[in-house]
């Protein structure tokens, strides 16, 4: 798998809410550093946002590749509704490492969490 078509799979498993998928994506130690959620292993992060999101709408917005690395960037607009109805729409940011075999090993999300923050603490 290239690093185009793991970047175009996690977001399109990420928006069906396909968790599994989205793990088998990750090395068995894979982690993701969450403003929200905070450092954790990629199976429990996502099974808790799941646990958190009835549905979520991604837009693709760019992809970025370093030069000599195995780092790339996705852009995105993300709209989330939370399991009480709430919504929250954000531009984020995901910095996906990868190793050798184009498996993710670290995905680190950036985006601004001042209304997701108080939506999900509700």
């Amino acid at each position: 798998m290239t690093k185009q078509e793991v970047a175009h799979d996690y977001l399109s498993f990420l928006e069906k809410d396909e968790i599994a998928k989205v793990i088998g994506l990750f090395t068995e130690d894979g982690i993701v550093v969450s403003p929200l959620y905070g450092t954790q292993s990629a199976k429990t992060f996502y099974k808790q946002l799941s646990e958190d999101t009835d549905s979520s709408k991604l837009k693709f917005d760019g992809l970025f590749f370093e030069k000599d690395s195995n780092r790339i960037s996705l852009l995105f607009d993300y709209h989330w509704e939370l399991k009480d109805g709430e919504n929250v729409d954000f531009k984020v940011v995901d910095i996906i490492e990868l190793n050798s075999k184009n498996k993710i090993e670290k995905l680190t999300i950036i985006y601004d969490t001042v209304e997701a923050r108080v939506l999900l603490g509700k």
